[in-house]
């Protein structure tokens, strides 16, 4: 990555916001949720076909633009992503299982 790159680098807190503005500027804060669904659903199947070519720039963008359509559903609920997130991490923080052929099974899933 180039110097310039590094120090024109936004936080990720920075780029939240300026997603969440670009929403507000498109009206899409208050668009439709399903509409918004459909639309993660889309990026992520991106991603998919990313990983299925081997296409790590295109893997790049899927995973931003997921992360956008999150940012934006999240917004349309009267929801931070942040909050979502801590939300989630609270759940698994504490959670006991195992990595089974790289997938991570959380205890009460596994079968004895």
């Amino acid at each position: 990555m180039e110097e310039w790159e590094m120090t024109n680098q936004l936080t990720v807190d920075q780029l939240i916001k300026q997603v969440e503005q670009w929403s507000k500027d498109k009206d899409l804060h208050n668009g439709n949720p399903d509409r918004q669904a459909l639309k993660f659903y889309e990026e992520a199947g991106e991603i998919g076909a990313a990983l299925s070519r081997g296409n790590l720039e295109a893997l790049k963008d899927g995973i931003g633009d997921t992360v956008v359509t999150l940012i934006i559903l999240a917004q349309q609920h009267d929801m931070t992503l942040q909050e979502c997130l801590q939300f989630a991490y609270d759940e698994i923080k504490g959670r006991k299982g195992k990595t089974i052929n790289g997938t991570f099974i959380k205890e009460a899933d596994l079968k004895e």
